[in-house]
């Protein structure tokens, strides 16, 4: 026979010891966050949409558009959508406004989100070009 006992510790609550903390958390900011730093209306455009190092990818923007309008015509949204994102990450690097415009705003016709770079695209291409120039330059040299 198995006591009371035994189970009132089965089902009592445990105390949760709150432990407090003064932890100082440093958020380093990225390359991009930094050389954004005096245009954060651009830095939130730029974010969630420009690739830090195109480079490494292995598709071309032309690809990339070729893929998202077959998948649209497939009916398969989702992935046309991410296609159309990854195309208008390319056309950023590229630096061509008017592609940046058109992708996005079928990424967001696509998926019903409204994006930043739509409402600032000019100035947000023209920062990226300029972090292109500095910072994928110095990465040049540092791998030669």
């Amino acid at each position: 026979m198995i006591p009371m006992s035994f189970f009132k510790g089965l089902f009592r609550r445990k105390k949760k010891e709150e432990v407090i903390e003064n932890v100082e958390e440093k958020s380093e900011s990225t390359e991009l966050e930094t050389f954004c730093s005096d245009t954060p209306e651009i830095l939130e455009a730029l974010k969630d949409t420009m690739f830090i190092n195109p480079l490494r990818f292995d598709v071309s923007l032309k690809d990339a558009l070729s893929k998202a309008k077959q998948f649209e015509k497939e009916g398969d949204n989702i992935r046309a959508a991410l296609w159309y994102r990854i195309a208008g990450g390319l056309a950023i690097y590229e630096g061509d406004v008017s592609k940046v415009k058109d992708y996005f705003s079928r990424y967001a016709k696509l998926t019903g989100k409204k994006l930043k770079i739509l409402e600032v695209t000019e100035e947000a291409v023209k920062k990226a070009q300029e972090y292109y120039q500095r910072y994928l330059k110095e990465k040049e040299k540092l791998t030669v």
